[in-house]
């Protein structure tokens, strides 16, 4: 079901009007009913799926919570009868029966992701490697149901798993509670992929209509339909073209399909995560933000740090800080520091849980190799950004331009450029053919691309390119006002006719210059397939 579709804002529209109908005990047994609801409307079978992860991780994690609770007033009332070493012998045994359970929970939860989503994936590999030794058996690729956001879902409730076996608070004693947090449907789209200590606070209350909440979820949600519908969808008609006819569209052309994807990616997510944030907002449901101006960035890691923040902040808590941490890396550090010296040696270990948590981000984004590419893509880039460090440094002691404007804006087009050249590979998703496409930039652009008729022959209109073109600078606009505070709370203390003219006007402005009917489609948001 389409954030975009009519169905949804019918679908929207009953669950806003029975959850505030209903007394406040039973608004989350409702607001379960419905994320399965939806579940089931996308295709029954996912349920399946989505059950399986729930029921398992509850009581997985119920399980170690338990006996981490027992066993600690166990202890506490009987340690004085053991000896130190006996005590330490009784909490190693208690420890490596509650990481059993972890990681059997664990295995089998990312082993469904592993096999629905990179079964097929593997199989490609193993038959080009038999093709390559000119052996023309193959093995056949497998039919297999790829569960609609089970990457997001499974990664929430596997950062759930890992935080109750760390202790860092006690596991969810109602099946049903959980099994909201692993499906609130907002978030199943597309994320953002939601800690359990931050959506537990409010996704339980009793919340009662307030007009301000409402109203402040509303717009969020018309903000998230303005940057799908009048320039995601708009601008993706020309960046499909670029893509489609790589031996006509090269030089600058692929240059310009670069740009325009950056910024359909861009208000096509971020337009998804306002929809979401604002549908759990209008029922006084706090979700995480997932955007914090990522394109206004000086550098790749200041990005990172802005853009898709729960996925990045996943990634590092459960896999770069445990791997950089574990007793291999510790063992790995004094080895490359006896051999290699401590400046360099203490390197090692940190570039090489880089490297695994850039691949692994880069294949969880899509079995493919464009998407690892694309991942270490990023790695390598941070890696020598790091390294040149003490160049930065020398450079600013002679050069004063530290803290100026014009340097300012030089980085941010830096990342901008640099960002859109990665997201090629996102683009034309043939590894390859993306090195040549961005070769030709270099090789094969001229002067004579840049002709109004080449570009209106991708598909849409001078006219369609003037929206983009004012939508942008729309986008640009509300970022640069929200680096101050929150751009609705300083629309809330206009006067009334300033509010009306500001939200109306962005209400008219999606429904006339929306891109679709005829030669439009409201297109399936980027991070579904995720």
């Amino acid at each position: 079901m389409l954030f975009t579709s009519y169905e949804f804002l019918g679908f929207l529209l009953v669950v806003f009007i029975v959850y505030y109908l209903l007394p406040g005990r039973a608004q989350w047994p409702f607001l379960l009913l419905a994320s399965y609801a939806f579940y089931f409307i996308a295709d029954p079978r996912y349920l399946i799926f989505i059950a399986i992860t729930t029921a398992s991780t509850y009581y997985a994690a119920k399980q170690i919570s338990d006996k981490k609770l027992s066993f600690e007033a166990w202890f506490k009332e009987h340690k004085k009868e053991y000896e130190k070493e006996e005590r330490k012998a009784l909490k190693a045994k208690e420890h490596a029966t509650e990481k059993r359970i972890f990681l059997v929970c664990l295995l089998f939860n990312l082993g469904i992701l592993a096999v629905t989503k990179y079964t097929n994936f593997t199989i490609a590999n193993i038959n080009n490697i038999i093709g390559t030794f000119g052996n023309k058996g193959q093995i056949s690729f497998v039919d297999l149901i790829i569960p609609m956001g089970i990457s997001f879902y499974t990664f929430q409730s596997m950062g759930y798993l890992i935080d109750v076996y760390n202790g860092k608070f006690e596991a969810q004693k109602n099946l049903f509670k959980f099994a909201l947090f692993v499906s609130f449907f907002p978030q199943l789209v597309q994320g953002p992929i939601s800690r359990y200590g931050d959506l537990s606070q409010t996704l339980y209350e009793e919340h009662r209509f307030n007009w301000k909440t409402v109203s402040f979820g509303l717009e969020r949600i018309l903000w998230g339909f303005f940057k799908k519908l009048v320039i995601a969808d708009r601008i993706l008609v020309p960046v499909k073209a670029i893509i489609a006819d790589t031996d006509t569209y090269t030089g600058l052309y692929a240059f310009a399909g670069a740009m325009f994807y950056a910024l359909e990616l861009y208000a096509d997510f971020t337009g998804g995560i306002d929809i979401t944030i604002g549908v759990a907002e209008t029922m006084g449901i706090k979700v995480t933000e997932n955007f914090m101006r990522p394109y206004f960035s000086k550098n790749i890691k200041e990005y990172w740090n802005r853009w898709h923040i729960t996925m990045g902040t996943w990634f590092t808590d459960y896999i770069f800080y445990p791997i950089s941490a574990s007793q291999f890396m510790m063992k790995l550090s004094k080895k490359s520091r006896a051999r290699l010296g401590n400046n360099l040696g203490k390197r090692v270990p940190v570039y090489l849980s880089s490297f695994i948590v850039w691949f692994t981000t880069g294949i969880w984004h899509g079995a493919s190799w464009n998407f690892i590419v694309w991942g270490l893509g990023n790695f390598v880039v941070i890696m020598i950004s790091q390294e040149l460090e003490p160049f930065y440094r020398w450079f600013h002691s002679k050069v004063k331009v530290e803290g100026t404007f014009g340097w300012k804006l030089f980085r941010v087009i830096r990342t901008v450029l640099i960002m859109s050249s990665l997201r090629m590979f996102d683009c034309y998703r043939d590894v390859p053919l993306t090195f040549k496409m961005f070769g030709s930039i270099f090789t094969q652009s001229h002067l004579s691309q840049l002709n109004a008729d080449a570009f209106i022959g991708m598909g849409i209109t001078a006219s369609d390119y003037l929206v983009v073109f004012i939508g942008m600078l729309i986008l640009i606009a509300v970022s640069l006002s929200g680096r101050s505070g929150s751009v609705r709370e300083k629309i809330a203390c206009k006067p009334a006719a300033v509010r009306f003219l500001c939200w109306y006007g962005l209400l008219m402005a999606t429904i006339i210059f929306g891109a679709y009917g005829i030669g439009y489609s409201a297109s399936q948001f980027i991070y579904n397939q995720f």
